[in-house]
């Protein structure tokens, strides 16, 4: 007689990634309509609300059709509130002189809104170095509060290289940047306010500015000063040489304008330097269909990946 097939029973999601009191004692999300003075701005909002053209567009939606999609708030105090997602929509409100808006109130704990807010602003279209680099930092810090330089190294069945995933490389997949691109970006959060606003405006480079990064605050106004008088800015191997002196201790205020003046490389390797690209690709071309005429000149294809 053949043995009957055993039936599998695989686990609802809910049995993996909660607690068993969690699922005892559900918490349901609350919507209702919050009048705007009680929400306040969440500490260090990274994203910027702008009163530009789309947001003028956004007050005219609001005006004809109302806030189709709830904000997110959590509960702060006795009938306050804390923004967590929704700060556009909530200044387009208040522009098109509305005095309530529709609320998901949420229980969360710091670092659960921290997340959050990162997670619902980070898909924007457009967004600014400066907005990313503060936004991973805040990011990051939750993560590692809430324990996520994984637990998976407690599983016996995690392959060695799964268990030793960072909680900058876990911040990286969610995100679909590199581990170093993470390091990057939050380097830029060491910039003083007007170098970074520089970056913002693409007048300096992400690379070089990464380098810059690690100059005092002293050194960096210096620097700051050369950009608004020359209009110079470092190329990344500048930037790296700065650095370099900055942790020799041998940087100076001469040092700085001797490098960042020196005089400018018009060559296609100088560019190349100054715009701190990376994999440039060269093509030799003729008149004749063919190579190797050294007198003749070269056509630049470069591959941009700053």
């Amino acid at each position: 007689m053949k043995e009957q097939d055993k039936k599998m029973v695989l686990p609802k999601l809910d049995d993996l990634f909660t607690s068993q009191e969690q699922r005892d004692n559900p918490v349901v999300d609350e919507v209702k309509e919050i009048e705007l003075y009680k929400i306040g701005e969440f500490p260090d909002h990274p994203f910027r609300v702008i009163d530009d053209d789309k947001m003028e567009e956004m007050v005219k939606s609001v005006k004809e059709y109302g806030v189709l999609l709830p904000v997110i708030v959590r509960k702060r105090g006795e009938g306050n509130y804390q923004m967590i997602s929704g700060h556009r929509r909530k200044r387009a409100c208040e522009l098109a002189g509305i005095d309530k808006i529709k609320c998901i109130v949420k229980e969360l704990t710091d670092d659960e809104a921290t997340i959050l807010m990162v997670d619902s602003n980070i898909q924007r279209e457009e967004i600014l170095p400066s907005e990313k680099a503060f936004a991973y930092k805040m990011k990051l810090e939750a993560m590692k509060h809430q324990g996520k330089r994984v637990d998976l190294e407690k599983n016996e069945t995690s392959t060695p290289v799964v268990a030793k995933l960072r909680t900058d490389e876990i911040l990286g997949n969610e995100v679909g940047e590199s581990r170093e691109n993470i390091r990057r970006y939050i380097r830029l959060t060491y910039l003083i306010p007007e170098l970074l606003e520089q970056v913002d405006n693409k007048r300096i480079a992400f690379r070089p500015a990464v380098e810059l990064s690690y100059l005092s605050e002293e050194n960096q106004y210096v620097v700051e000063n050369i950009f608004e008088f020359d209009e110079v800015t470092p190329s990344l191997s500048q930037a790296i040489r700065l650095k370099k002196l900055e942790q020799e201790g041998n940087l100076t205020e001469e040092k700085i304008e001797e490098i960042i003046k020196k005089n400018f490389d018009l060559t296609p390797k100088g560019i190349i330097e100054y715009l701190g690209l990376r994999e440039p690709i060269y093509t030799k071309t003729t008149n004749y269909g063919h190579f190797g005429k050294p007198e003749l000149p070269w056509e630049k294809i470069i591959k941009l990946e700053v």
